[in-house]
């Protein structure tokens, strides 16, 4: 029974998690490009390139992530089989 209540807790903070660390970071790299673009307006389209791929890097985790919470919540049991099963 813990095993699956160590499952439905990290399936349940999975996707929370991974959507919160993947906003910062694209804040984080949005504002430091943008500075960036600030003090060197002429490098603005390489800067502009390297940040998209960034941000397609992050946003590719957080898809994982995603990923990750559908395949852990198809290896939980049925609600109303575990309620069954629990001693009266």
């Amino acid at each position: 029974m813990g095993y699956f209540v160590a499952l439905a807790l990290a399936a349940g903070f999975a996707v929370p998690v991974a959507v919160l660390s993947g906003a910062i970071g694209q804040a984080m790299v949005g504002g430091s490009a943008m500075s960036a673009i600030a003090r060197q307006p002429e490098a603005a389209g390489k800067i502009q390139l390297a940040m998209i791929i960034a941000l397609a890097l992050i946003e590719s985790l957080v898809i994982y992530a995603l990923l990750v919470f559908f395949l852990l919540s198809g290896k939980l049991p049925d609600t109303a089989q575990v309620l069954q099963n629990l001693p009266k």
